[in-house]
């Protein structure tokens, strides 16, 4: 048990990693019922606890990723009992985007910090490009809060719920370009740019450090 337990504590990125991955796959199986948005909201906040001790073993502030998570924990479990008021979806989705940017923005510090591989940061890889592709989905839900219609689906128009717009951000980022979500309006596309931008730097920048880093220790090894 010990042993698990240390294996947990010494690598927070690869924790993180698995906590984003069950989050997308427990959406479906939640439904769009108050009941389900809640118990999102509660795995939400584990993934915000998980997602604060990784910034925790990085050079990042914890204290900024503690105070842009309380005021997000409390708004997740508002926006499950209350999911058409606009102003609560709005700032829910915007404090989650910024949340999640630090973290992103702490988790590449910690893959710049030093000039050695290790197993966690190989697993930071990972957990920050979820965690990008988080932001960037709650950036899209603010956006639709202020300017309907910003997004359609096969479906059609109107009202794309998270798990959409989180399967947009995800096809984004990584430049599959499988999504049926389509970014109509002038804002929405805006953004999608900057993502799929945000793409393509990350495999040029972050997986050719990774690489050079892991040649590096070969050679010295």
């Amino acid at each position: 048990m010990r042993r698990w337990f240390n294996a947990v504590k010494g690598h927070p990125s690869g924790v993180l990693l698995v906590a984003q991955l069950l989050a997308v796959l427990a959406y479906p199986f939640a439904g769009d019922t108050p009941l389900g948005r809640t118990l999102i909201g509660l795995f939400g906040v584990l993934v915000l606890a998980v997602a604060v001790y990784a910034v925790r073993a990085t050079p990042a502030l914890t204290w900024v990723a503690v105070v842009l998570g309380v005021p997000v924990v409390g708004l997740t479990i508002a926006e499950g009992f209350v999911p058409t008021n606009h102003q609560v979806v709005f700032w829910s989705a915007l404090l989650h985007a910024a949340f999640y940017g630090y973290t992103g923005y702490g988790l590449i510090r910690y893959l710049f910090d030093d000039s050695w591989v290790t197993r966690d940061e190989i697993f930071a890889v990972g957990a920050n490009f979820t965690v990008v592709s988080w932001m960037f989905a709650y950036l899209f839900m603010a956006l639709q809060v202020v300017y309907p219609g910003s997004f359609i689906a096969y479906q059609g128009g109107g009202h794309r719920t998270f798990l959409e717009l989180l399967y947009l951000s995800f096809a984004n980022l990584t430049s599959v370009g499988l999504s049926d979500v389509t970014a109509v309006l002038p804002h929405a596309r805006s953004v999608v740019i900057v993502e799929q931008v945000a793409g393509v730097m990350y495999v040029a920048l972050i997986i050719a450090r990774v690489v050079g880093l892991t040649i590096t220790r070969w050679r010295n090894t």
